[in-house]
């Protein structure tokens, strides 16, 4: 694609918008099938490495021209100056007066961009390790001087998405500890994740975190004060109980410090680091034991290498660019308003609901940086699943509905040929069946992109219209080699630099969250009526009215 696009005379239009506009009223009358006819070498000139990862967007309903418009768009909207905005210390979220710097909590310790700011993560960062490594070695104990094997991240949002994302896909990565040890997730305000989990632990070997920036989030604070009152009641109401058995993660050390949470077991975040953008920071510390210090570094060392890569290279080389412009060109100008992302590799199920709040939380918005309504759709409604269990669940609607979806595909290229899969009975049958799951993702993007041409001649002749396909879905391919602690830094770290990419373009906030908090008020204005302590309900809607007089027994009917 370099060649392509560096030579690719560089005329400009009078409105680049314009352009894109009549360049997509072109390519409806033009089939993928068509674009593969035109160019031979579509794939070498549509496709770009960074180290271990591979970017394929030549399924894309895309051109050269296409694409030089896309990227005088990113030079029109000054993409380059807003990239430096971002890797600085300046408040580009300017809604909360805050800098968006999630990027320095992966900056190298000996880095000379920000030492000091560097300094100041590196020191929570090494403070976590230390505490991994004690666990890890059994030398953290419980009151009763027990072992910790079990330990739960109570956590929401972002707090909770991405350790749990991360620490299931590299599940293979869990390092060997003294004793076995076990992280689970608690997210749920309703107490039924809690519920069924206390059931099976111990209080004497159970270390409870408790992530949340604020520290005031209800439904985290409600999770760890039942979690407290299930540790006090056997081990009893005692300072040293709290100290033992809880780690605190917040912006917040005095609300930690009232709550119980004993200095020597806080760890702190910063401002300038959103929720949805924590997993580089203490946040991860259900990450970091389960693959250990190492794996988190090599986590880190991925995103790092992505951060370089979207600050330096020239924009037709640079893969978050030409994600983010992908995106803004199916999304604005093919009105395609829903993006499947479909891993075909079970280590990645919770990749899809990561992904929901980075990208839509991000990039929902409807107001531009200058208060006006924005002119054009913002971000997509991002869904997506497993790959085998979304064939058998919504691929019907991809392959023959009505709707106009663009996907992605993700895969490992390698799996189960690892040294810590030299232990595994039946490898080969495993190494078959991850090329069973590499067919079939090649497969699904191949029939959605050519529809009936990716099938045999004869066969299609044959086929009533029922069982035919149109195809001329676009899809992205990403493979990494392995699916590793630093290849999924790089993945992670693509789609943040993705979502602010979009939001350049859209000229909104990706980084505050307002229509989040809004729910909440209104929530701790209903709190009262249902728990009792209020019975006048005339205030609200006649739905709300009525439902809550089911929900009291008619008590106010």
């Amino acid at each position: 694609m370099r060649e392509n696009i560096e030579n690719f005379p560089k005329q400009a239009f009078p409105s680049t918008e314009q352009k894109l506009h009549q360049l997509a009223e072109e390519m409806q009358s033009i089939h993928l099938n068509q674009l593969f006819a035109e160019q031979a070498q579509r794939f070498e000139n549509f496709s770009l490495y960074c180290e271990d990862l591979l970017f394929d967007f030549s399924k894309h309903r895309v051109n050269l021209p296409v694409i030089k418009a896309l990227l005088l768009l990113a030079e029109a909207k000054q993409l380059k100056a807003w990239i430096s905005r971002l890797f600085s210390v300046e408040a580009i979220n300017y809604t909360e007066q805050r800098a968006a710097m999630h990027w320095a909590l992966r900056l190298p310790q000996d880095s000379e961009v920000f030492p000091e700011l560097s300094q100041q993560v590196h020191e929570q960062l090494d403070r976590m390790f230390n505490l991994v490594e004690k666990i890890h070695a059994g030398q953290y104990r419980g009151v009763t001087g027990e072992v910790i094997q079990d330990v739960v991240n109570i956590g929401v949002g972002g707090s909770d998405l991405g350790p749990l994302m991360v620490s299931h896909a590299l599940s293979d990565f869990k390092v060997q500890t003294a004793k076995p040890l076990n992280v689970h997730f608690v997210s749920t305000m309703d107490g039924s994740q809690l519920s069924e989990l206390l059931h099976q632990l111990r209080p004497e070997t159970t270390l409870f975190i408790i992530s949340s920036k604020s520290f005031g989030t209800v439904d985290t604070l409600s999770n760890a004060e039942t979690v407290r009152l299930w540790l006090e009641k056997t081990l009893g109401q005692r300072d040293c109980v709290l100290k033992s058995h809880f780690i605190g993660v917040s912006t917040k050390p005095d609300k930690m410090t009232a709550w119980g949470i004993h200095p020597d077991h806080q760890f702190l975040l910063w401002d300038w680091v959103g929720g949805r953008y924590s997993l580089w920071s203490c946040i991860g510390l259900p990450i970091a034991l389960q693959i250990g210090v190492e794996g988190f570094k090599a986590l880190l060392s991925g995103a790092h290498l992505i951060d370089q890569h979207f600050q330096n290279a020239p924009f037709e080389q640079n893969i978050p660019v030409l994600m983010g412009l992908l995106g803004v060109w199916n999304t604005n100008y093919l009105n395609m308003q829903t993006h499947a992302v479909l891993p075909y590799d079970g280590r990645l199920k919770y990749f899809a609901a990561y992904l929901q709040q980075l990208e839509m939380e991000s990039n929902g918005k409807s107001l531009q940086r200058d208060h006006q309504k924005v002119e054009s759709s913002t971000c997509p409604i991002v869904w997506g699943e497993v790959g085998p269990n979304a064939q058998h669940a919504f691929y019907q609607l991809l392959h023959q509905g009505t709707h106009a979806v663009s996907c992605d595909f993700i895969a490992p290229v390698q799996r189960y040929n690892a040294k810590q899969f030299t232990y595994v009975e039946n490898a080969e049958a495993l190494i078959e069946q991850h090329h069973l799951a590499l067919s079939n993702c090649l497969a699904q993007s191949r029939l959605l992109a050519f529809g009936n041409q990716a099938l045999c001649e004869n066969e299609v002749e044959n086929l009533p219209e029922y069982k035919k396909y149109v195809g001329n879905q676009p899809s992205t391919t990403i493979l990494v080699n392995e699916l590793n602690p630093k290849t999924l830094g790089m993945l992670i770290a693509l789609y943040e630099h993705k979502v602010f990419v979009q939001s350049v373009i859209w000229n909104i906030n990706p980084f505050d969250q307002w229509g989040v908090e809004k729910g909440k008020e209104i929530a701790n204005q209903l709190l009262p009526v249902l728990n009792g302590q209020q019975t006048d309900i005339a205030q609200f809607d006649a739905s709300t009215q009525g439902l809550l007089k089911v929900l009291l027994g008619n008590k106010h009917g």
